[in-house]
Formats: structure tokens, sequence, C-alpha cells
């Protein structure tokens, strides 16, 4: 497979690993090509509503359409995508077979293209946006951990920005994900990506057309974390910016060594970290309810809408 993207020393995210990517596997963190791998492309129901809208029984039209790129820059124990982030699974495309899928998500009706993991495949993402720019927002869905100068080139291209903000303490950082500089990292990213944007701005649906939401999962055992990140977004977050707080922890396999993960969120914990919430005034967003816990709820990386 012909690769015009070939990187001779990749520092897209945090890591800066500097090491060549080409057409094949890389020695860098993520482990992935320059070429976009991607395991998943499909109409995704389950985001936010101002993202996915509501979620019918059925639905001609509406949801997001949403590519799962395969690799990751974190290495996060409990993954619930751990099939593409932790095991690469995935098929490797062309830049010309990307842009086709985004038309063709397009054409099903979708509101947005939701670009998920995005970070190590952002130059294929670029040259992918020249051959076909998609008539609905472009969302950038990813983990939070970016650097600084990759977002910049993509200023103009990206209508949102869908980033975690996962923890402010870094040694937690360090234990969980692999990366002790999170914080620091995705709280910069954060804040560019709000000056990108600007405030959230919606239309007559309720959906996004513009802005930034910053997601946080709420991890069994560590509420202290979770009320240390709204307390940053409180004091940090532009006015006009969302928060998203997630209940849907879902225990997956291989956790014996986290102990507290191998459990779901109390209703105890939940509720302490929503008390805070709405004490900081944190109510422009969404607040996930408790039961969307369960493996019903992650897709099948089964590289539907991937080969053309």
């Amino acid at each position: 497979m012909k690769n015009p993207l070939s990187l001779p020393r990749c520092e897209l995210c945090p890591r800066r690993c500097g090491v060549p990517r080409g057409e094949g596997p890389s020695a860098g963190f993520c482990g992935m090509p320059a070429l976009p791998s991607a395991a998943r492309a499909a109409v995704h129901r389950w985001e936010e509503p101002c993202i996915s809208g509501p979620a019918p029984a059925s639905a001609a039209d509406g949801g997001s359409g949403t590519v799962f790129f395969s690799g990751c820059t974190l290495s996060c124990v409990y993954c619930q995508n751990a099939p593409i982030s932790h095991r690469k699974t995935g098929k490797t495309i062309t830049v010309e077979r990307l842009a086709d899928i985004f038309r063709e998500l397009t054409d099903q009706g979708v509101y947005n293209i939701n670009l998920v993991n995005p970070t190590h495949f952002v130059p294929a993402i670029l040259r992918a946006l020249e051959l076909y720019r998609p008539p609905v927002p472009l969302v950038y869905n990813s983990g939070g951990y970016e650097r600084v100068e990759t977002l910049r080139l993509l200023e103009g291209a990206i209508d949102v920005y869908l980033p975690d903000l996962k923890y402010r303490e870094p040694e937690l950082a360090a234990r969980l994900s692999g990366a002790k500089d999170y914080a620091e990292r995705a709280c910069e990213a954060i804040l560019e990506m709000a000056r990108q944007t600007g405030p959230m701005v919606l239309d007559e649906r309720g959906i996004a057309l513009r802005g930034t939401m910053v997601r946080h999962l709420v991890l069994p055992g560590h509420t202290r974390n979770s009320l240390a990140v709204l307390d940053w977004l409180k004091e940090h977050l532009p006015a006009g910016c969302y928060v998203s707080l997630m209940f849907q922890y879902t225990p997956m396999e291989g956790l014996e060594r986290f102990p507290e993960l191998t459990r779901r969120l109390t209703r105890r914990e939940c509720g302490k970290v929503l008390d805070h919430l709405l004490e900081l005034n944190l109510t422009d967003g969404y607040v996930q309810e408790r039961e969307s816990v369960g493996s019903q709820f992650i897709p099948a990386f089964d590289l539907t809408g991937i080969v053309g």
C-alpha cells in the first residue's frame, strides 16, 4: 500500500517517540503506521445527546457517524475499547478510503463525523479532508492526551472537540494510564481546544455545531480525583464550554492488580461526585445515568464500514 504520509520522526503526541512511521507497524508507543488504521465506521447512538441526538429504538437518520481508529497514545488499564487500543485490532486503509468513509457516513444522514482516538493519524485525517469535507460538523473525540502543537494543525478543520480529562493526580495517571504528565498535557490541550472553537453552539435540534465538551469518567475508588478534575474545570474552563460527567465505568478482564477497579461504581460514589458538580454549577452539558453500564454499550470492532 503506497504511503504518501511517512513520518521520519513522529512527535504528534506528548510522548514524542521520534521514531519513523511508514507503511507497517512502528516502534513508537502507538505502534501504528502513518496511514490510518480503523476497526469500525458506523452510526453510533450512545454518545451525549448533543453529539448523537436522542436514541430511539429505530430511526431513519441521525446518530453520530463514528470512525474508531486503532492504536492509542495511552495505556489505560480499564479501557473499554481494548481490542483497538491495546491489541490494535483494525485494518490499514488509504487516505482516499478514509475520505470515502466520511462520505458514506454522511450519506446515511448522520449529525456529524466523529473521529474516535484520532491523535496519531492527524496528518492522514487532514489529507482525507482535502479530498472530501463533510457538510456536517467534524468531532475530535480523544483521551485528552494531546500536544498543543498538533492541535494547532487542526484549527479550522475541527468543529467540536470532545476530550477526556481523566486525572488531576500525576501518580494515578502513571499507574492507570502510563502517563505521569497526563494532567499537565490534557489541561493545556483543553484550553487550546476551547480557544479554537469558542462556546458551544447548538442547532434547533440541540445538536452541537461547534464547541468543546470535556468528558470525565468517574472511576471506582477514586472520587477524590474526580472532585479535583471538576475543581479544575470550574476554575479554568472558559464560559460556554460543556462538561459531560460519565458513570458508565464497566469492569473489564485482567484488572487483578487494580482491585478497586474490579467493581462498578456505587450509588454513594456517583452521588458524591454529582453533588460536587452541582455545587460548582457545572450544569452546562450532560450527566450520564449510573445504569449506562455493561458490555452491550461497547461496539463490535469487526471492520464494519471499513472495507469498501
